[in-house]
């Protein structure tokens, strides 16, 4: 940490297994420029968030160990506590995998991965309306192209962060953009830069994960449609049982052809089938073959 910025070492308790690899690729993949770093060599990932009284950067570091070390930078220590429960949200460290892996037991498809990787968790947010818009500009376009379109958001409407990183926009800042120069920013199409600033205000009026109507509310957005809203329960909410079903990845590592496919074989999983879609997507999309590529 650089002199001059109040710090913080923990040690954040969870119930084990827990399968950090799996986790890791899946934050590295996803890593935004300037508003995160990762290290694979030490199994750490460094972020930049905001709290109640500024801006800040933890790094969290994983083993297959039955804790997280997590390290902050630049936050006042009256607010470590909703670091720590930020921390907890972001890598599902609340949850009880003896409770889902059992329950996929049985399942031939599932059975085994969870053989093969038990303690898997589901990949969470820091903050929903980063990961919202990092999910908007992830559709019909990789997941490396998301993050290049986020590290310019970030660099040209972020604020700065210890350790030379920067927060995710503001949803006012972000709202209030100009839309031409915000769409040339991103690098992106005029009809996605417009969904990014619905999203921006609709946010900055009071949309929030909180409220029982967020998921229709979300949905009611131009350009946003049923999977977004989905992706967004699994990521934000914690519903353990959302479930992408128009997700291509998922299709592809299922076997099917159709939505309605995807759907029925996924009766079996309720209500853990995000754990399910983490498992099937760690297989499609963050094994060592693909993710080392």
């Amino acid at each position: 940490m650089s002199a001059g910025v109040a710090s913080a070492e923990l040690r954040v308790p969870l119930t084990p297994p827990f399968a950090s690899g799996p986790l890791l690729a899946a934050l590295r993949s996803h890593t935004v420029p300037g508003l995160e770093r990762h290290d694979a060599a030490t199994g750490t990932h460094t972020r930049a968030i905001r709290t109640r009284h500024g801006a800040a950067t933890v790094s969290v570091t994983l083993r297959d160990t039955d804790h997280v070390t997590v390290r902050i930078a630049g936050t006042a220590p009256r607010d470590t506590a909703e670091v720590v429960e930020t921390v907890r949200h972001w890598l599902d460290l609340d949850t009880d995998p003896a409770i889902v892996d059992a329950a996929f037991a049985d399942d031939p498809r599932l059975g085994p991965l969870t053989v093969a990787t038990p303690g898997l968790r589901v990949l969470g947010s820091t903050d929903w309306f980063s990961t919202a818009v990092q999910t908007v500009l992830g559709q019909q376009v990789s997941v490396a192209a998301a993050c290049t379109f986020g590290g310019r958001l970030v660099a040209e409407y972020g604020d700065d962060a210890p350790g030379g990183l920067r927060c995710f926009p503001t949803p006012q800042r972000l709202a209030g953009a100009d839309p031409e120069r915000l769409r040339a920013v991103i690098g992106t199409t005029r009809s996605r830069a417009r969904t990014v600033q619905a999203l921006a205000a609709a946010a900055g009026e009071g949309l929030d994960p909180a409220t029982a109507s967020f998921r229709a509310d979300l949905l009611a957005l131009p350009g946003i449609g049923p999977w977004t809203v989905e992706y967004l329960a699994l990521r934000v909410l914690g519903d353990r049982d959302a479930y992408p079903s128009g997700d291509l990845v998922l299709r592809r590592a299922l076997g099917v052809d159709t939505t309605r496919e995807v759907l029925e074989r996924a009766q079996s999983w309720r209500p853990w089938r995000a754990y399910a879609v983490s498992h099937l997507w760690t297989v499609a999309a963050y094994s060592p073959s693909v993710s080392s590529a």
